[in-house]
């Protein structure tokens, strides 16, 4: 039976396996002496995947290596994230023009590149085994040719909260229409409420997609990516992020994505996300491994979200609450040890697939700071995070990325605890971000930071310089970089491209870096200029 396969691993620590060799390695790292161009040959890549040549204009897109014409300064680099909606279904790209122009225009300001994400919905949309790769070969080559490096954002979550939004890309329609014949594929709340973001990781292991496994869908996914860009690994597309969970983040889906960034966030509490016949299985496996058949029906009584104040919250209360009792600890302990496991086994995979292309693999951790200023954590232990005023959740994390040389990424990295505070006392961003810093800094892991929000005044970047330099602070090879959430028309507009050039400069210059978070200097009146014709460019496209 299914459920005996769950107790072993679930209710036990899982033994470490050797700590393997990182291959990544940023561009700081290794300097290509000259430029490398390549010319990818429009052709089919395998049976399966297709590949430039499908394209009516069957023309070859010529990739280069990505060095910019500049000469790069040491420091930490920084990439910027495009638009979600990018590429489009069928191998088009969107707003083409003003992606030129926009990489450009990050090329002259020093930025590294650009993170794209690579939706699962998008390229093996039809139908299992059939990869659509044509977007994204062109997408990656307009960066290469304008002197950038890509981090691809392998993301099997959905975006978007429906069909009537604008960037709304869904898992792929062969595997929505599994979840339709078994809707227990998808998380599920105590009251029954299903989260189509991401599949539940109850179901990791079993051949629920036809004949394949989650896990396996998204190895093969992986692998078919390999294969098509190997030429550029590790040249052009120097990072790989692989996604976990919803919104890319290892976690559960505690709460739905696009609540987390509504001003009123701060007090929801989340829901455990253990009610679909596959969580129910492996949570009853454990409790009766233990001997506690009772403990095994699901969820703790008394963890009630909404908007309720946390000492009216049986489970989270601090003072006598159940999460600190053997209970609480028992399902604690098999809530986010279910997790741990979902992200070993995919970094386990990721990390055989990528072994020696000389890209750097990252994950993301989520930032779930709103009631991080009390004993017991709620909104962190929906979550998945067991982390508590008594217990460090982070660390076993790190751990993990650190067995198969992952890079950790983490948002938050512009929030200040002055300006969350008058909206929810509770909430520390920077009590979170510290944590998890320190983690890393234990573990000897690379560290990729990003923002929480798209803010771009100079308060948001002396922030990520601050905790920038708290990361790398004493260390004698810090291996930092920042994503910038995300590339819009915004962006471009002319105080904000005056801010944001700034920033990176500081960021890339290594004595800049270590001297006083200050924002003096000047920018290049040919790069301000550009930027408000690529404003224009992405209001009209």
């Amino acid at each position: 039976m299914a459920i005996a396969t769950f107790a072993p691993s679930f209710c036990c620590t899982p033994s470490e396996p050797t700590r393997v060799t990182r291959f990544g390695l940023t561009h700081s790292q290794h300097k290509l002496q000259s430029r490398v161009s390549m010319s990818v040959s429009c052709r089919l890549n395998s049976s399966n995947s297709l590949s430039p040549a499908d394209n009516n204009n069957n023309n070859k897109y010529e990739l280069h290596d990505g060095a910019s014409s500049q000469i790069r300064r040491k420091g930490s680099p920084v990439f910027v994230k495009l638009p979600e909606d990018s590429t489009l279904t069928g191998g088009k790209l969107k707003r083409r023009k003003a992606i030129v122009q926009s990489f450009k225009a990050l090329a002259a300001a020093g930025v590294e590149g650009v993170v794209v994400e690579v939706w699962w919905g998008v390229v093996e949309r039809d139908r299992p085994g059939l990869y659509d790769w044509r977007g994204y070969f062109e997408l990656i080559a307009l960066a290469s040719n304008c002197g950038l490096k890509v981090r691809a954002l392998l993301a099997f979550h959905q975006c978007g909260t429906g069909p009537g939004d604008p960037k709304w890309i869904p898992l792929p329609q062969w595997v929505l229409e599994e979840i339709d014949k078994d809707p227990d594929l998808a998380y599920s709340d105590r009251f029954g409420r299903r989260n189509m973001e991401y599949i539940s990781l109850g179901c990791d292991i079993l051949p629920v997609l036809q004949g394949r496994s989650p896990i396996q869908a998204y190895t093969d996914f992986m692998r078919n990516f390999r294969d098509t860009f190997r030429p550029l690994l590790g040249v052009t597309i120097t990072g790989v992020q692989v996604g976990m969970g919803p919104a890319g983040e290892l976690r559960y889906p505690s709460c739905p994505s696009q609540k987390l960034t509504w001003a009123w966030r701060s007090r929801e509490l989340g829901e455990f996300q253990c009610y679909d016949k596959y969580m129910l299985a492996a949570l009853n496996a454990c409790a009766r491994d233990i001997g506690k058949r009772e403990w095994g029906n699901g969820g703790p009584i008394g963890a009630s979200n909404l908007m309720q104040d946390v000492e009216h919250a049986e489970f989270f209360r601090s003072d006598d609450g159940s999460w600190n009792t053997a209970y609480g600890n028992f399902f604690l302990e098999w809530y986010s040890g279910m997790l741990l496991l979902h992200g070993e086994r995919i970094c386990r995979e990721a990390e055989t697939i990528f072994r020696g292309t000389r890209v750097n693999i990252s994950a993301k951790v989520g930032g779930i700071h709103w009631h991080y200023g009390t004993p017991s954590h709620p909104s962190e232990l929906t979550a998945g995070y067991y982390n508590t005023s008594t217990r460090d959740g982070y660390l076993p994390i790190a751990r993990m990325f650190g067995r198969y040389g992952f890079t950790m990424c983490s948002s938050c990295f512009e929030m200040r605890d002055v300006d969350e505070k008058p909206m929810n006392p509770l909430s520390s961003p920077e009590g979170f971000l510290r944590q998890l810093l320190l983690a890393a800094r234990v573990c000897d892991i690379p560290l990729e930071g990003e923002n929480s929000g798209t803010s771009l005044d100079d308060a948001a970047f002396q922030q990520v310089l601050k905790m920038s330099k708290f990361y790398s602070e004493g260390l004698e090879k810090p291996c930092f970089s920042f994503n910038f959430v995300r590339m819009d028309k915004n962006m471009f507009e002319y105080h904000n491209w005056v801010r944001f050039t700034r920033f990176v400069r500081q960021m890339s210059d290594s004595s800049i870096f270590r001297a006083k978070l200050d924002f003096r200097g000047d920018i290049r009146p040919s790069s301000i200029l550009d930027s408000a014709k690529v404003g224009v460019a992405f209001a009209y496209c």
